[in-house]
């Protein structure tokens, strides 16, 4: 399984807000640079994130992003699941032409791998991923 630059990005700007001292701001322009990513397409991923309820964008002067959960109750699986197009093939839409779907066992075995994916991802939280937070903030040079 292969995810979308849009959901990496996603769970990269979670990551960085977790790890962002003290009032746990940070900005778009901030962590593109920090990351090496374009802001333009950090913005969009902004959107998303706030739409989905995972960051608040503060707006004016001392604006920014933070997490709008606390990383403990922000699940890997539900980001995933939420953000992801997880419809591997056609046949699993709703308008499959497929023409051997009655009898093929390619649905039922990517279906059961998909699954296992996301069963793994349901195991972890946003704090899992930051429990090297010193040394996150290190290399990301986040003081």
């Amino acid at each position: 399984m292969q995810l979308t630059t849009h959901t990496d990005y996603s769970l990269r700007l979670l990551i960085y807000l977790a790890i962002t001292p003290a009032n746990g701001q940070g900005t778009i322009q901030a962590a593109a640079a920090h990351y090496r990513i374009s802001a333009h397409h950090l913005a969009k991923v902004v959107q998303t994130l706030v739409q989905l309820g995972y960051i608040q964008s503060l707006r004016g002067r001392g604006g920014g992003l933070k997490l709008a959960l606390l990383a403990t109750e922000i699940n890997l699986g539900q980001v995933v699941r939420q953000i992801e197009n997880l419809q591997l093939l056609e046949c699993f839409g709703p308008d499959s032409t497929c023409p051997i779907e009655p009898a093929c066992n390619l649905k039922r075995v990517l279906g059961k791998a998909l699954q296992a994916f996301i069963d793994v991802l349901d195991e972890y939280t946003l704090a899992d991923l930051t429990t090297n937070r010193s040394r996150l903030q290190r290399m990301l040079n986040v003081s």
